[in-house]
């Protein structure tokens, strides 16, 4: 009887123990959380940003070149009505 007592009493204080453990490992684990959470949030809104930005960069540079084509048609000569009429 004694026996079995002690080992109740060893059970329970082992799981006693092993349950602060767990409750210290659950803390710190909801503090990981906490801060992954925080760096997922701030890597959204940094991927957010950079697509901003890269849209309207590439809305620059489709302006610029459309730019660039139209000073360039305004250097070509006029087509030579003659041209035309040696393709016929």
């Amino acid at each position: 009887m004694w026996k079995q007592l002690y080992e109740m009493v060893r059970q329970l204080l082992t799981l006693t123990r092993e349950t602060q453990e767990n409750k210290s490992e659950i803390k710190d684990l909801r503090q990981e959380l906490r801060r992954l959470s925080e760096v997922v949030q701030r890597l959204a809104y940094e991927i957010h940003r950079v697509s901003e930005v890269n849209e309207h960069q590439h809305e620059k540079t489709k302006l610029w070149l459309e730019n660039q084509l139209l000073k360039l048609d305004k250097r070509l000569p006029p087509p030579r009505e003659d041209s035309d009429k040696e393709m016929d």
